[in-house]
């Protein structure tokens, strides 16, 4: 599924706050000044009745939501590296991640580094 449109939905821009900067596989970062840990993001939808699209973007922007969070907390300012780790299993891209899509529930893993950068 397209980074980009997950993140383009309106929820996105909502819940979201812009204070952690967020990038995918080997996108090029700002100079890393220190590294505060690595943590997975697994989170699940209720699929029922939503398109594979709008279930995957919501279970998306809840893994997003719970890396800001993370960052947050460990007094980070940036999430690099982040990749997709269903069943952990590595998925890396900079413009795609990975979504499991069933009738009932859709999910989304995703691991990353907590950094502050310049």
């Amino acid at each position: 599924m397209p980074i980009k449109a997950a993140l383009e939905v309106k929820d996105a821009e909502e819940k979201l706050d812009g204070s952690v900067k967020f990038y995918f596989g080997n996108q090029e970062t700002p100079k890393i000044a220190s590294k505060l840990g690595t943590d997975v993001s697994n989170r699940k939808t209720n699929a029922v009745g939503k398109s594979d699209e709008k279930a995957c973007n919501w279970a998306f922007l809840s893994a997003m939501i719970a890396l800001e969070k993370r960052a947050k907390q460990l007094g980070a300012n940036a999430v690099v590296n982040i990749v997709s780790y269903y069943m952990k299993n590595t998925m890396s891209s900079t413009t795609e991640f990975e979504c499991h899509a069933g009738a009932v529930i859709a999910g989304v893993a995703l691991k990353g580094d907590f950094v502050n950068v310049a």
